[in-house]
């Protein structure tokens, strides 16, 4: 078969979908191609499962807090490893089902299954078929890294591909990769039950940039399991489990989950056959406002960037690639301000500009450390850390890196605020509300506007009429 159509998009995940949404506004000549598990990688095995599983820990875990509390028999409690992880699959799959009911399942001759290969920058090859296309979205999403010998250990070696399949929990398992699925998978492991050892061989967890922030994390997170920082594990069969050996750590474990990150699905892509450069990775470089590959029709989004691999990045680049798509002329787009959140507890969160990427001369830093504070102590969870970035001379709001309960919600005002151009004595006019953990961030911002330059000439909390 022959198909001629406007748009081709290749990959049904998250930024695939999003780049649909915009097309169907424009035309009804399109075809979505996948030849692989539908269900996006975040409800199938990514943001959805892991959350359905971090509830699981940290509720379990919270009996610790009982006899504090008054409350008795917490030692007597038990977690049921089939039940919960059966428990996780179950949520997963209402994710999943309602991902599919609402994409592939209602979609007809417009979804192909197969695998589509360039033959061109507007011809594709899917199986028997071939496309022509006015325009591409490449959308094809990412895989797990696993070292390719670690693949003779069979199924001891785990990825989160695996890992929520799991009839039961091993009774040790060591995680290698310490940033966002690592941390958060080897908390929740750890507080089910499993004998957990983390490994990086980088000097820092969660990606963190701050070095008061993350020395703060490594600090809280490696009381609930051991951190080997710094080396790179070895792992070596023994007695039917797996020797993991990082400098002069060792230990044996049942099984290894592998979280060193994804990497790009473009393999038999045949990206070569676009005529533009491609880098280490096999993929060409684009225009990250328009999602354009170089002055080709071709455009690229999500995780298969192989840049910020988060939902809600995947989305705006979904949109961006689909709406350029179909337009005669390429538009170009302000990108949100970057915002990452690692749900491990205390949540790990980053808005705005990095540590590395400020200019320390021109930047002032405020912070609270959240031993202290209120709410936090009333909840056991008093512990924690908030920087903010502003500019030493107006106040405006850089960036900020943080480890606090309920730093998912902090970390959204703050992206909100950095986007918005506000100051320091912006936010600060706001109502803060007591006892909550906004509190803390107060006492941050309270911290910071005292080092900027240029002050109100009125109380800081109040704006003139």
């Amino acid at each position: 078969m022959e198909k001629h159509v406007d748009v081709a998009i290749i990959g049904a995940g998250s930024a695939g979908l999003y780049a649909l949404s915009q097309v169907r506004k424009a035309t009804q000549s399109y075809v979505l191609i996948d030849g692989g598990v539908l269900g996006t990688t975040c409800a199938r095995v990514g943001c959805m499962p892991s959350k359905a599983a971090i509830q699981v820990g940290e509720d379990f875990h919270r009996r610790s807090l009982f006899d504090r509390m008054g409350i008795e028999g917490g030692d007597t409690l038990g977690l049921n490893a089939p039940e919960a992880l059966e428990h996780v699959r179950d949520l997963r799959d209402i994710f999943v089902d309602k991902v599919l009911s609402n994409s592939t399942d209602k979609m007809g001759e417009e979804f192909l299954t197969g695998h589509a290969r360039f033959l061109s920058p507007t011809e594709l090859q899917v199986d028997e078929d071939r496309i022509h296309a006015r325009a591409v979205v490449i959308a094809t999403g990412s895989r797990p890294v696993v070292p390719g010998d670690w693949k003779a250990f069979g199924d001891r070696i785990l990825t989160t591909d695996e890992l929520f399949e799991l009839e039961d929990l091993p009774a040790s398992l060591a995680v290698i990769g310490l940033g966002t699925i690592g941390l958060e998978m080897g908390q929740t492991l750890a507080r089910m039950g499993v004998d957990v050892t983390g490994v990086d061989q980088l000097d820092h967890i969660a990606g963190l940039q701050d070095p008061e922030v993350r020395q703060a994390a490594i600090d809280i997170l490696g009381k609930e399991f051991p951190l080997w920082l710094g080396t790179a594990a070895q792992i070596s069969e023994e007695d039917g489990g797996l020797r993991i050996r990082a400098g002069e750590n060792s230990v044996r474990v049942d099984r290894v989950l592998a979280a060193m990150g994804r990497r790009p699905n473009v393999q038999e892509l045949g990206l070569e056959n676009l005529g533009v450069d491609l880098d280490e990775r096999g993929l060409p470089a684009f225009n990250p406002h328009t999602m354009q590959v170089g002055d080709l029709p071709v455009f690229i989004a999500g995780d298969v960037t192989g840049e910020a691999a988060i939902l809600h990045e995947a989305g705006a680049e979904g949109r961006i690639a689909g709406f350029n798509a179909v337009q005669e002329r390429v538009v170009a787009f302000r990108r949100q301000t970057p915002l990452a959140i690692n749900f491990c507890d205390p949540n790990i969160a980053v808005a705005g500009t990095a540590w590395n990427d400020l200019d320390p001369d021109r930047t002032a830093v405020g912070e609270v450390k959240l031993g202290p504070l209120g709410r936090a102590l009333i909840m056991g969870r008093n512990k924690g850390m908030i920087r903010v970035y502003a500019d030493k001379e107006d106040g405006r709001l850089l960036g900020a890196s943080l480890i606090a309960p309920r730093g998912e919600h902090l970390a959204h005002l703050l992206a909100w605020s950095i986007q918005q151009g506000l100051t320091v004595f912006d936010l600060l006019r706001m109502p803060f509300y007591h006892p909550t953990v906004e509190e803390g961030l107060q006492a941050a911002l309270y911290d910071l506007q005292g080092k900027v330059t240029r002050q109100p000439d009125a109380p800081v909390e109040m704006e003139r009429l």
